[in-house]
């Protein structure tokens, strides 16, 4: 059964939402490595409720171009500013991380650069390039920004041929307005498809929070949408709201709808779903 937030209960979260302080001695590692070569994770920057599972297990998101956002979205914990200059050693860098953590699994994600003429797509396109250099190459997964009004911005990612390509759809397009007003839905499903229509080698994929003032019908109409676009890699996860300042908690969806929702993705065609109340676009990407 659901559980409804209420603003008096700001900050209070079911017993299923509670995790640990991260302090194992295999966090502290991860975090000395991200550290020693200056690059930004998602991991830190979106205030991750898995961060000390993951940098336990030695993964991290790794964030590129600066960890401030041009866009205002007001479920995400990222600064919203002006950004500052392309560091043209971060590719070199990450690799160099990458192969210290001795990581199977890549994921590169980035803020929103709509500064820049491609988006920061070029940016992305050299991470691949220095990863792929590396002598036990790892696979790779992009979670990239929409690159709206960028021509040609996606086509740089995509003929890297990165193993996995994701854009998070977010929420149900209702809530676009509010959740993500510098975005438009059925751009994010054209980005996707065109991801999904770029080769066998790709694997299109996405992700979508619940409780944000979303209805089950909704959720399955995105879903139902996704799978049209050909997205077979899917998250849904719990939405927390990070500070009084951004999008209220509407909804606390309970783990048995987390599963139930997992049935119908899976009954739908998608291959591979990760669909609980702590589940991010990054947590278990390697799976």
């Amino acid at each position: 059964m659901s559980v409804k937030h209420k603003k008096s209960e700001l900050g209070g979260k079911p017993k299923w939402l509670k995790v640990k302080a991260p302090s194992s001695p295999e966090y502290l590692k991860t975090r000395k490595i991200v550290q020693k070569h200056t690059l930004h994770t998602v991991c830190e920057a979106a205030s991750c409720p898995n961060v000390g599972q993951c940098w336990h297990e030695g993964a991290a998101a790794f964030m590129i171009l600066g960890n401030i956002c041009t866009r205002h979205c007001s479920f995400c914990d990222v600064t919203t500013g002006r950004p500052g200059p392309i560091d043209p050693d971060e590719p070199g860098r990450l690799a160099k991380a990458a192969h210290a953590m001795g990581l199977q699994h890549v994921v590169i994600t980035s803020v929103d650069r709509d500064d820049l003429d491609d988006g920061g797509a070029g940016h992305f396109a050299d991470c691949i390039k220095e990863l792929r250099k590396l002598k036990s190459a790892p696979t790779i997964e992009v979670l990239t920004p929409d690159f709206r009004d960028k021509e040609g911005a996606l086509q740089l990612v995509l003929q890297e041929k990165p193993e996995v390509f994701n854009h998070n759809i977010e929420t149900v397009p209702r809530l676009y307005p509010k959740v993500r007003p510098a975005a438009n839905y059925s751009y994010s499903l054209q980005v996707l498809k065109q991801a999904a229509l770029a080769g066998d080698e790709i694997t299109a994929k996405s992700g979508i929070m619940l409780g944000l003032g979303e209805n089950k019908d909704e959720v399955i109409e995105v879903l139902e949408d996704l799978r049209q676009v050909g997205v077979i890699y899917l998250t849904i996860g719990q939405y927390l709201r990070p500070s009084i300042t951004h999008h209220p908690v509407i909804r606390y969806w309970s783990p048995e709808e987390f599963s139930e929702f997992d049935k119908i993705a899976r009954k739908m065609g998608f291959q591979r779903v990760e669909s609980h109340p702590l589940a991010r676009s990054s947590f278990h990407a390697k799976k």
